[in-house]
């Protein structure tokens, strides 16, 4: 019920009645795996593991050759009556669809448009037999064929085929080529294609399709939005019929703008009328088409309709006579032989051709594992790498360019009834009665019509920009992520763009993990349970004890940052209360030689009446000649919370133990391990116990391989639980409660002029011999 105001009340929580009580033993790591022995793991030989690797049976064959071929799988399950006719509307609409996006996307490939159709259609072949996805729809992806179009002009740019006019009345005058170059640029297409193919194999065959899992998603979130954007430039000049030079690099982007608004003058009106009419009938359709997805069976083919009514009326007012507009001109009917690419040109292009590798399958296996996961199957992720790489060796050899997939195709293949990959393999037919038949019947279509169909199937990626206010309330360093790879995909191109974006990526999670979250810890009264006393009210901290939280594996680029945590939780240095209470035994040293206090079994005294030299101003300067000296040449044992004799500023020490949880620490180094025993030994010369809860086996293991425990270090300070620990150490504390301290130590006695009535005479004797013994130890 809303409350006034407007204001709803906020919901009641869930109350637990149930409770629990455990009876137990309070357990370390010694007792439990004394009690519970540890299961070692099976050890074999490298001669067993080749001979297990390389055995073979028939049941073990047949299961690799389905994971080679999951056609083998899924194709005899195919369920003809129920699946085919939806394969079929689907494999149309798809189709359709593919073709028009195939023209278009040779565009941002910088090829012909007919290289598109084949690029939507021969990588859809193989994949039909290698991929394990069902339902994404296989061919060219905008981002993919811009960052094929960056290597093509860089390597063939328009300068490279300008040749003499032949016009003897014009002297020095240069004619483009378009001929050549095009010639040339789809050589370089296929080149890279074969090139990106045989990487994916290789990445497929090593098993390292865990390589994705470092493109993040709001790293490919920035990413894919900055190729929008220069998707859109792109295709801007070409909505305009502007003419551009080809920029590469570093604000090529940027520069291709300028060029752009500075020539806005020498735009073509029909061609910005047809581009401009096309994005607006487009993306309307489009938004009716996911608002009434529920109700309309099958999406309106949007791109087909509109393609058919601009090339009509192109054909029909002769708009490239009459308006000069751009048209696509020629298209081939059929398929061209294949052919061998420039193998020799792959050192020019091996860089960039990793990075489209990797990209192109990261988008499509994201895009996979989103439907897998609705429709509850799962994709192999190495086997996609496989399959990929297949598809662009083989589509390398008939002048494609990269193939992946893209999402608008795929949401319409799955959303039209698509079942399996029999609807690509429908789709693929579609395609290919188009560049058969319809070569001809599409050349008066307006190119300003192809660069706003992409234009308008860039909506989805601009709608990323709204991700960002999210991010940024849910985590703010994704969203600074996000921004960065977005913004230096766009100054420095896409390449170099998204190498900068998984390198800040990675440096976000060095930093985290250099520095982590700790808490200090205290626990719920009559409970089990310890949470952060910073974060929590009304807890209790044990008497004499801290318990420290580090969220994070301990390794060399933590380690100062773990000790700094160390040192917060407790209050103190540990090492500068070491020096302070050696340079305060060294004076008592000193006023015992003297003769100025003497040693006995109730404490240190000193002669009445005696001046004490002692009582000197510390001017807090560290002596480090005389701090080498180790602590067991002085046997003397100190109450360091009581009043001394001497003036030190020694630092107060109000625990007697510290407990360090490492339920988060996953992994250490021998770093690691050194720091953590160097802890441990400082501490201990203060007279203040590490204990250690909730160790992993690993972990613990790993201390076992580095010389980590020894005689003072033993596995009985470590703990199953920190409640373990602390119940031990409260234990601990009672029993020494019966004993008589005055047994243990020397309490040092600071005030010299009072008289002691401790000065009798049976006692001379004794004192003097412990002042004796005393003496020759401090002396030795």
């Amino acid at each position: 019920m809303a409350a006034r105001g407007g204001r709803s009340e906020p919901p009641q929580l869930a109350e637990y009645s149930c409770s629990y009580a455990v009876s137990r033993p309070v357990y370390s790591e010694l007792t439990f795996q004394q009690q519970r022995e540890r299961r070692l793991p099976e050890r074999r030989t490298l001669r067993d593991s080749l001979a297990r690797s390389c055995s073979c049976s028939r049941k073990r064959a047949f299961g690799v050759l389905k994971a080679l071929l999951p056609i083998l799988d899924w194709l005899p399950k195919y369920r003809v009556k129920e699946w085919l006719l939806s394969d079929i509307i689907s494999g149309v609409s798809t189709g359709l669809v593919g073709t028009l996006q195939g023209m278009a996307y040779a565009l941002l490939a910088a090829v012909p448009v007919q290289y598109g159709l084949y690029s939507a259609f021969f990588p859809i072949l193989t994949y039909f037999i290698f991929g394990t996805s069902r339902h994404i729809s296989v061919g060219p992806f905008p981002v993919v064929s811009l960052m094929v179009g960056s290597v093509v002009l860089s390597m063939a740019p328009d300068d490279h085929f300008l040749v003499p006019s032949g016009n003897g009345s014009a002297l020095n005058s240069t004619v483009l080529d378009t001929g050549s170059r095009d010639a040339a640029r789809v050589l370089l297409a296929s080149t890279l294609t074969l090139l990106v193919g045989i990487i994916q194999l290789v990445f497929g065959g090593l098993q390292i399709g865990f390589i994705v899992r470092y493109l993040a998603d709001p790293l490919v979130g920035g990413f894919t939005t900055a190729a929008a954007f220069q998707v859109l430039v792109s295709q801007l000049k070409i909505v305009l019929n502007v003419s551009t030079k080809n920029y590469n690099g570093i604000l090529s982007i940027i520069y291709t703008l300028i060029e752009i608004f500075q020539n806005i003058g020498d735009t073509n009106i029909a061609d910005f009328i047809a581009g401009l009419l096309t994005i607006i009938i487009c993306m309307a359709v489009k938004e009716l088409n996911d608002r009434f997805k529920h109700k309309i069976p099958v999406p309106i083919p949007i791109e087909v309709i509109v393609t058919i009514i601009a090339t009509a009326i192109s054909y029909g007012a002769n708009l490239e006579k009459n308006y000069n507009a751009g048209i696509v001109k020629s298209i081939p009917s059929g398929f061209l032989p294949p052919v061998l690419p420039s193998v020799g040109q792959f050192s020019d292009m091996l860089a960039a051709s990793f990075s489209i590798a990797v990209v192109a399958y990261a988008i499509a296996v994201s895009v996979g594992k989103v439907y897998a996961t609705k429709h509850d199957y799962i994709i192999d992720g190495n086997q996609e790498f496989i399959a990929f790489g297949i598809s662009n060796v083989f589509s390398g050899f008939f002048s494609c360019f990269v193939a992946t997939t893209a999402l608008s195709r795929t949401a319409v293949q799955e959303s039209t009834g698509g079942k399996t990959q029999v609807a690509g393999i429908i789709s693929a037919v579609i395609v290919m009665v188009a560049i058969i038949a319809l070569g001809k019947l599409l050349e008066p279509l307006q190119k300003s019509v192809l660069a706003a169909v992409v234009i308008a199937n860039l909506k989805g990626m601009f709608m990323q920009v709204c991700d960002v206010p999210r991010l940024w309330k849910q985590n703010k360093t994704d969203a600074v992520i996000w921004v960065f790879t977005c913004i230096m995909s766009i100054i420095l191109g896409l390449d170099l763009g998204l190498l900068a974006g998984l390198l800040f990526g990675l440096l976000t999670v060095v930093l985290r993990v250099q520095f982590p979250s700790w808490n200090g810890l205290g626990s719920v009264p009559s409970t089990d349970i310890y949470k952060s006393i910073t974060h929590y009210k009304n807890l209790e901290e044990p008497e004499g004890v801290k318990i420290l939280r580090f969220s994070s594996p301990i390794f060399y680029g933590n380690v100062d940052g773990f000790k700094k945590c160390v040192k917060s939780t407790v209050g103190f240095d540990a090492i500068r209360v070491y020096n302070k209470r050696l340079k305060a035994l060294r004076r008592i040293q000193k006023l015992i030689k003297k003769g100025q206090l003497r040693a006995t079994k109730n404490g240190i005294i000193s002669d009445v009446g005696s001046s004490n030299n002692a009582f000197e101003p510390d001017e807090d300067i560290e002596e480090p000649e005389e701090l080498d000296i180790p602590t067991k040449e002085i046997e003397i044992q100190v109450d360091w919370n009581s009043e001394l004799p001497v003036k030190v500023n020694v630092p107060k020490v109000p625990i007697h133990s510290l407990v360090l949880d490492c339920g988060a620490v996953s992994f250490l180094d021998v770093v690691g391990v050194r720091s953590l025993r160097m802890i441990v030994k400082e501490f201990q010369r203060i007279d203040v116990n590490v204990y250690f809860a909730f160790l992993q086996d690993d972990v613990l293991q790993k201390m076992e391989q580095c010389g980590f425990f020894d005689d003072n270090i033993r596995k009985d300070r470590f703990f199953l639980t920190v409640h373990d620990a602390i119940l031990y150490l409260q234990n601990q504390v009672k029993s020494r409660e019966g004993q008589d301290s005055l047994l243990e130590t020397i309490t040092l006695i600071q005030d010299c002029k009072d008289p002691l009535e401790l000065m009798e005479a049976e006692m001379n004797e004794e004192e003097l011999d412990v002042q004796d013994e005393a003496m020759r130890r401090l002396a030795s």
